[in-house]
């Protein structure tokens, strides 16, 4: 189902006065020209496949949850050779969604107005506004967050840099700007 919204590459819209308590089992794939463009977004040479089964249920009263596993073949540049380097992504992930204003996305705080964190801790619930919830914006979304910023080719090592100590570094003397001032 594609997203009127230029600015989002994979689209899956869901209804969410249309999901139950019972789970749906979903799986999505990305098209050709949605490739394309996530290869554009990602800012990677090309995205090959884009895939992902999902388990979409109501969370809470008025939440959605989205669980699944998202798979992607990429074609990256080594960041030593610059020759292409295929990676696959293989992540599972969950998403809770909360209507915007909704108690269940506020933060907890304590008597000081601090908020706790738990680093290893869920996620808050993210917001939506509407009736519709894009599942692929959150599929191509957890894909990004899995590609290696630095891919190298296999056995592929960055051993030509060498580190200037400064050693050879003269300081330039305060009348060397003006040896080339009166040439006449």
């Amino acid at each position: 189902m594609k997203n009127d919204r230029d600015d989002v590459p994979f689209s899956y819209q869901v209804k969410v006065g249309h999901i139950s308590a019972n789970p749906v089992e979903v799986h999505v794939e990305a098209d050709t020209s949605e490739l394309k463009a996530l290869a554009e977004t990602w800012n990677v040479v090309s995205v090959d496949d884009l895939r992902a089964d999902l388990q979409i249920a109501r969370w809470k009263r008025d939440g959605v949850r989205i669980k699944g596993r998202v798979q992607a073949k990429i074609v990256q540049s080594c960041v030593v050779t610059l020759e292409p380097v295929e990676s696959a992504i293989d992540e599972s992930f969950e998403q809770i969604f909360v209507p915007e204003g909704s108690k269940l996305a506020r933060q907890a705080g304590n008597d000081a107005g601090e908020m706790l964190l738990d680093p290893d801790g869920p996620d808050l619930p993210e917001t939506f506004v509407g009736d519709t919830i894009d599942a692929g914006e959150v599929v191509a979304e957890f894909a990004a967050l899995a590609i290696d910023p630095y891919p190298r080719k296999e056995g592929i090592e960055f051993d030509g840099h060498i580190e200037d100590s400064g050693e050879d570094d003269k300081k330039p003397s305060a009348f060397a700007a003006l040896k080339d001032w009166k040439k006449d």
